[in-house]
């Protein structure tokens, strides 16, 4: 049974009858999780509605979101009164709020925690060694989430993730269970893709300092008949910036995002972003490990069912 609360900014708690309908997201970062569930209401406009801000949700006692409530919506008719409740995980509030320009002589992550995510009430569940970072600077239009996002990635190789408590960790550890999925599963449906547009078979990487340039390319791709270069300028920052805009890593950046598997299966399979799939379908004739990248969880009229985004593992 799947149930909601709302929390006003007090922290006093209003639960919901149970959700006779849903759909869950779960990405542990961005885009973000979201939620939106239906459930049956006889309460009306019932004042304590709008002074709502945050938005959990469990199922059998165990937490499966947290986050910003977006949204509420009566719909009064034949079926009855019915409320529906959406909102987007707490990553929505690095998002939403935009960080003033700024220059940090030496940037640590904990000056990064304190100035850009603490004071939106996320906590910090886990946090690793990233190095301290000598010349971050921000730009006028960067969201809390850019700040952070580029400080821990670009500078640290770390991803930055929230848990279905609303949690941040910045510490790279996420590992995630291994899992296996066979036809024993039963699979609704499976999709493959396998999307060139957009992979780099060649990046030419210029110093604007020393007027060099250097040519790195991916030989992989370019032995398949991959043709597509890019021309990469290395700011005159710092070294640690200079990792963000390196041949290597772009290649690896644009390699990512090319084969996704899709996979419906029916009833509620659980499992969360990070973790590894051990994959062995023989119908399409799909081996390998596979990474969940995002679940989609889904209860309507067609009944339960979940929708897992796979990477390469």
């Amino acid at each position: 049974m799947m149930r909601g609360y709302l929390l006003n900014a007090k922290g006093e708690r209003l639960a919901l009858p149970p959700f006779t309908g849903w759909r869950l997201v779960r990405t542990g970062t961005v885009p973000c999780d979201s939620f939106e569930g239906t459930c049956l209401w006889e309460n009306g406009t019932d004042k304590r509605l709008e002074e709502c801000c945050r938005l959990t949700v469990e199922e059998d006692g165990q937490r499966r979101f947290t986050g910003v409530l977006d949204e509420c919506e009566l719909r009064w008719s034949e079926k009855g009164s019915e409320l529906t409740v959406s909102g987007r995980g707490l990553a929505a509030l690095l998002l939403d709020n935009e960080s003033p320009a700024r220059d940090y002589q030496a940037a640590t992550l904990a000056d990064i925690l304190r100035e850009h995510v603490t004071p939106y009430g996320i906590q910090a569940a886990g946090t690793g060694s990233l190095p301290t970072v000598p010349g971050f600077s921000t730009s006028t239009g960067w969201s809390q989430w850019q700040v952070l996002y580029s400080f821990a990635k670009y500078h640290g190789g770390v991803e930055p993730w929230f848990d279905v408590y609303g949690n941040l960790t910045v510490d790279g550890a996420r590992q995630g269970q291994r899992l296996k999925l066979s036809d024993s599963a039963g699979p609704l449906e499976i999709a493959w893709r396998d999307k060139r547009y957009g992979v780099y078979s060649e990046i030419l990487v210029q110093d604007r300092g020393s007027l060099k340039s250097q040519q790195v390319v991916n030989e992989k791709f370019r032995s398949q008949g991959g043709v597509c270069r890019r021309v990469v300028t290395l700011p005159g920052k710092s070294a640690y910036e200079a990792i963000r805009y390196s041949g290597e890593y772009q290649l690896k950046e644009s390699w990512r995002g090319r084969f996704r598997l899709w996979i419906t299966l029916p009833g509620s399979y659980r499992c969360e972003p990070g973790d590894t799939l051990e994959v062995s379908l023989k119908k399409p004739g799909i081996q390998g490990l596979w990474r969940v990248l995002e679940t989609e969880s889904v209860l309507d009229a067609k009944g339960r069912r979940v929708k897992l985004t796979l990477g390469e593992g």
